[in-house]
Order: structure tokens, then sequence, then C-alpha cells
């Protein structure tokens, strides 16, 4: 029987709590208690806000106090780098960090843009586009691209612009798996020795690679074996 843990489950850009659907009831079915989130700034129906990068991470750090023990905190993309700002600010609730084919910016890092005051949100851009940011879509059918395009909601451009502050080493105690997607785990591991940038918040954490051949959203490709990629972790 897999160890229970109360799982919290924070999507990258443009998507909220609606992109675990797939994902939950295979985490239910184990015994997880999972806890999906919407980050400040993408609720659906309500009116577009400048919001922060430290409002994001403090809405987390919110579903975290609300929780008794250790919780398992899971990323998905950008999403990474706001579970890494809660783990920077309460390392010792943290029982695990789980980055999904992404891994965090590290301090000094910017999220995505250079600031330009004339821009107040990032529309979902084509899919064309998003595999040429190393985002691709394949593997997802049809129909679910349609859905993922009719939910999503713009990014906060005050999100995209953040500038990373990390303070506190302690974050770099609690113990790391990455889900490699778009990537394998044989390249990211290639990163880390190398020293690349991209991976560079990923150094003195010793993460644990962990192979899921597929694209960069593998909520909606392999829900199921994400299920339990994130279950393997929660119990490891």
């Amino acid at each position: 029987m897999s160890k229970r843990s109360d799982i919290v489950l924070v999507p990258g850009m443009w998507l909220g709590a609606w992109a675990w659907d797939g994902v939950i009831p295979f985490l239910d079915q184990i015994g997880h208690r999972s806890h999906p989130m919407t980050l400040p700034g993408l609720e659906e129906d309500q009116p577009r806000r400048r919001v922060s990068l430290e409002e994001q991470i403090a809405a987390v750090r919110e579903q975290v106090a609300t929780l008794e023990g250790p919780v398992v905190l899971v990323g998905h993309g950008h999403g990474s780098t706001v579970i890494n700002g809660v783990a920077d600010l309460e390392p010792h609730r943290i029982s695990r960090l789980v980055y999904i084919d992404e891994p965090p910016m590290a301090t000094g890092q910017r999220l995505r843009m250079e600031p330009d005051p004339g821009r107040e949100w990032l529309e979902l851009p084509s899919w064309d586009t998003l595999t040429e940011w190393g985002m691709s879509s394949k593997g997802i059918s049809a129909h679910t691209l349609e859905v993922i395009r009719d939910q999503a909601v713009p990014q906060p451009a005050g999100v995209l612009e953040a500038r990373v502050m990390l303070t506190n080493p302690e974050r770099k105690q609690i113990p790391v798996t990455m889900v490699c997607c778009t990537l394998p785990a044989g390249a990211v591991a290639e990163a880390l020795e190398v020293q690349k940038s991209y991976a560079a918040e990923l150094q003195g954490a010793t993460p644990t690679l962990v192979d899921l051949p597929t694209c960069h959203w593998p909520m909606f490709s392999r829900p199921e074996d994400l299920a339990w990629a994130i279950d393997l972790a929660a119990r490891a």
C-alpha cells in the first residue's frame, strides 16, 4: 500500500485546477489527497488583473498552511518556480518537490520575458509557436487541444516578467523529483553536469530524474502515468 500524502498540484501557464482532472482520479485511487490549485490571476470568468509572482507563491503557501503534516508540492512548467518559492519560505513543511518538464528558475533569472509596460497579458499562443518554445503538444488528441484552448486563461505579464529571488538555502535539503518529458533524464543529467543555466536551481538538490516520454503537457497526454510518477515521488 502506498504512503498517503497531501499533494498540492500547481499547473503551468494558462492553466487552472481543471488541468489536473485527468490525474486526480488515479491519485485518489492510490489513496492520496489531491489539492489542485488555480493560481491568482488565472481564475476563469473573473476580471483580468495584474498579479505578481510573490502573490502566486503566497497563495500556494496559504494552501499548505491549511494542511497537516508534510506536503508534497507538484509544479508543472511555470508552476515549478512557484512551488520552489514556497519551499524557500516553508522548507520544513514540504516533504518533496516534484517538477514536471521544467526546472524552477534560479535567483536572478527572469521567468519568460523582459518587462514591457504596454503588455498586460500573454494569450495562449498557437500550438506551433508553443512547440517552437519547447512546449510540444504532440500526443494530445485534437478534441483535448480544443478543450485546453477553450479553457485557457491569459497569463499575467507581471508574473512572466518577474525576476526570481530566493534566500533560504534550507530549500536545497528538500528531496526533489523531476519528471522529464520533452527532454530525457539523461539530457537533464548532462545539463547538471555541465552547469547549464536552465538547470542552475537543481544544482545541489541531487534530484531524482524520472523519464516520462511525452509532450510538455503530460497531464493531458499521459495522465495515469503521470499520477504513478507523482505517487512514486511521494513514496520515495
